[in-house]
């Protein structure tokens, strides 16, 4: 923990991380706040998933573009207006969702479906942004890669912490007050990340256009950013998918409230894993570590098939997530190496973007196949797509020594 203590005391590194992890705490609770507050409004829980579908759909997908606003002007210039709108808009998606005596439920399904898009399409990149800064606190490699653990974990807890949060918060208030707070964490932290004195390098355009723009082309297209992508998304997609197989294993076993524990170990393998991977100073490369993380994790899962109850599945899910969180800072590491000083946000994002959209597909993909498949079939399905990003990555690097 020594190395640790270490990374925070960097000058303006505790600062720094806090305003972070102050605004990212709104990403825990934003989702459920959502979900409660379009189906108390409407009265529809196809309504309010499908708001929450929206919003998580356009804040995924446009999130490297956001981040590329941000290595173009900067935090303060970027990343503040994107806060100012998105909590504005969150806000509005809690007036017009709020109880209003005499009135029952019946607020217009396209005007939440609506606000949910916009809201998700201004979602500031906080977590790219504070791994950029990272990158500018910790010219150490060893430290660096000491900070994105540090980073990924507190994330982990924060999504795990806010959703909590809301449970609490709704037992004392209505469903709308959570979409307030949400707006009001958010923009909270972004304006005092934003002011962080620690240096952003900022995209500068040449003097010609057609320069410029062949210059924005190079530095937002990096090339080698194909791995860690590829990583991030098999991750996402094995993380989906075991998600769904631990309800359905539970519901087989007719222990359904176990699924809670069982995700609780896989998070707190994740965190243990990410401090012990961190702590450590590797002597390998980052590309093959990864391509080993990323197959151990598969094996993890496959494994995981053949447990006979869910105490047994448990501890497989804690030994699955002991490799959760190294595999996504080693991707996230490489991402910043190959990576441009000033398209690093952008780098970051893309990894990021790759996770959430592989955990979408994952558990879309399980749905599909629960029921039709034995567990233990579908256990090692969502165990492929580690296996194969390993079998890729180190195929590549084989080729790469060869030429």
């Amino acid at each position: 923990m020594h190395s640790y203590a270490a990374v925070l005391r960097t000058p303006h590194a505790l600062s720094t991380f806090g305003a972070a992890l102050l605004g990212r705490l709104s990403y825990g609770t934003v989702s459920l706040s959502l979900a409660l507050a379009a189906k108390n409004a409407s009265g529809s829980l196809a309504v309010a998933g499908t708001a929450l579908a929206l919003f998580g759909a356009t804040s995924v997908v446009l999130s490297p573009v956001r981040a590329g606003l941000v290595d173009r002007y900067g935090p303060r210039r970027a990343l503040v207006p994107m806060a100012v709108v998105y909590a504005a808009l969150l806000t509005v998606f809690a007036l017009v969702t709020r109880d209003q005596p005499g009135a029952g439920a019946g607020t217009s399904a396209v005007t939440l479906g609506a606000l949910a898009v916009c809201a998700g399409a201004c979602t500031p990149p906080l977590g790219p942004t504070m791994r950029t800064l990272w990158s500018q606190l910790m010219p150490d490699r060893r430290m660096l890669q000491r900070a994105y653990s540090l980073d990924g974990v507190a994330e982990e807890l924060l999504l795990v912490a806010g959703p909590l949060l809301v449970g609490i918060l709704v037992a004392y208030a209505e469903p709308a007050a959570g979409v307030a707070v949400s707006a009001a964490l958010v923009l909270a932290g972004t304006v005092a990340l934003a002011l962080s004195p620690v240096p952003f390098p900022v995209r500068r355009g040449s003097g010609r256009r057609g320069s410029a723009r062949r210059e924005r082309t190079t530095r937002t297209r990096p090339r080698g950013l194909g791995q860690p992508v590829l990583a991030a998304a098999g991750v996402g997609l094995c993380l989906g998918g075991l998600d769904l197989l631990a309800i359905a294993f539970t519901e087989e076993q007719h222990r359904p409230g176990a699924v809670a524990w069982i995700l609780a170990a896989l998070s707190a393998g994740s965190a243990v894993g990410g401090l012990a991977y961190g702590a450590v100073s590797w002597r390998s490369a980052a590309r093959p570590r990864l391509a080993l993380i990323c197959a151990a994790l598969g094996a993890a899962l496959a494994a995981a098939g053949l447990a006979p109850n869910v105490y047994a599945l448990g501890a497989a899910a804690a030994v699955a997530g002991l490799f959760v969180a190294p595999a996504l800072t080693t991707a996230y590491l490489i991402a910043d190496e190959t990576a441009a000083p000033d398209a690093r946000t952008q780098a970051g994002a893309w990894v990021n973007t790759a996770v959430n959209a592989g955990s979408s597909g994952g558990t879309a993909l399980v749905g599909v196949l629960v029921g039709r498949l034995p567990l233990s079939l579908c256990f090692v399905l969502v165990a492929a797509p580690a296996l194969i990003c390993a079998a890729v990555t180190l195929h590549g690097e084989n080729h790469r020594k060869r030429h």
